[in-house]
């Protein structure tokens, strides 16, 4: 198993690790009397993107999220969390340099030997989650999986869900696809943005992300029968047939991932269960005049209660640095 196959097995394994660490802690994720800002770059920004919108859609404080460079010097704020694997990121390093005395600084990287723990008033280490791969995987769910456990939105169900869709092949069909369209709402728009994100990185891939309803406005039209439309959660009614009259193929989770979207289980795809996956393709009016036809299925599911064997853990428990 090469390294970067590991890491990627290996992440239900960092979820429960992060989730122990939902206990009260000097970093004060529980104050709710806190604006805070979740600042980041790249896959950092959209964890923070997700996370923002967990902590104020359930209550929890006025959140924002912002890319590090772009991030509004002149708005007050009572704390920072800047998400970094590295701690070397050097938008997020200049950010913190230029905020320091005037706002509380919280960092979650995943080592602790870099300038970025130095600049903090609060740090989080997950070291256990750090990677070699260029991509980031294990890191950036492990620091999802804390920060909703602080918001008290994290279940033990994730990780036998995260095993059994890591274990299961993907839809049948996306293979032959060449342009990648993932949808989301709420805070799975910033699983959206990374998950366009990881294709690109990793596969070099066409892909877009957009809020479900804006793509409607404009990027549907790039949609053909080559083109594969994501949906995280539950669709806005109507979305689902109006990207069946491109040809193109719908991809989207089932009634039964509908409490994982609602913020009470994981933060990645559930289990790719029978009927947990609904797949399809339709033939544009255009091109014809039949209804929209399924072509594709999930695969025939383990046994109920089974899951795939994982690699040894790389998370033997170890306790967080903060």
């Amino acid at each position: 198993m090469t390294y970067v196959a590991q890491e990627l097995a290996s992440q239900p394994d960092c979820w429960q690790v992060a989730a122990r660490w939902r206990t009260d802690s000097p970093t004060g994720f529980r104050r709710l009397s806190e604006r805070i800002a979740v600042v980041g770059c790249g896959t950092s920004y959209f964890m923070a993107q997700a996370y923002a919108a967990l902590r104020e859609g359930s209550g929890q404080g006025e959140t924002d999220a912002f890319a590090a460079s772009e991030f509004p010097t002149g708005r007050p704020y009572d704390r920072v969390v800047a998400l970094s694997r590295s701690g070397t990121t050097t938008e997020v390093i200049g950010l913190l340099a230029r905020i320091g005395g005037t706002t509380r600084r919280t960092v979650v990287i995943g080592d602790p030997d870099t300038p970025m723990a130095a600049m903090a008033d609060d740090t989080i280490v997950l070291q256990f989650a750090d990677e070699k791969s260029v991509v980031q995987t294990r890191f950036a769910t492990s620091a999802l999986t804390l920060l909703r456990a602080h918001l008290g939105l994290h279940t033990d169900s994730v990780v036998e869900d995260a095993q059994v869709a890591l274990a299961e092949p993907l839809p049948a069909g996306l293979v032959e696809c060449s342009q990648f369209t993932f949808l989301g709402q709420g805070w799975s728009v910033g699983l959206a943005n990374e998950a366009a994100l990881k294709m690109r990185e990793a596969a070099l891939a066409w892909t877009e992300a957009y809020p479900a309803m804006e793509y409607r406005h404009g990027p549907i039209s790039i949609s053909t029968r080559s083109t594969a439309t994501w949906m995280l959660g539950e669709a806005p009614s109507g979305l689902m047939d109006e990207v069946h009259a491109t040809g193109a193929r719908w991809v989207a989770a089932s009634t039964r991932w509908r409490s994982w979207y609602g913020c009470s289980a994981s933060p990645w795809p559930s289990p790719r269960r029978a009927g947990s996956i609904r797949t399809g393709r339709a033939t544009s009016p255009a091109r014809s005049s039949s209804a929209p036809r399924p072509d594709g299925a999930s695969a025939t599911p383990p046994p109920t209660g089974s899951s795939s064997p994982l690699p040894e853990s790389p998370c033997p428990s170890p306790q967080p640095a903060i």
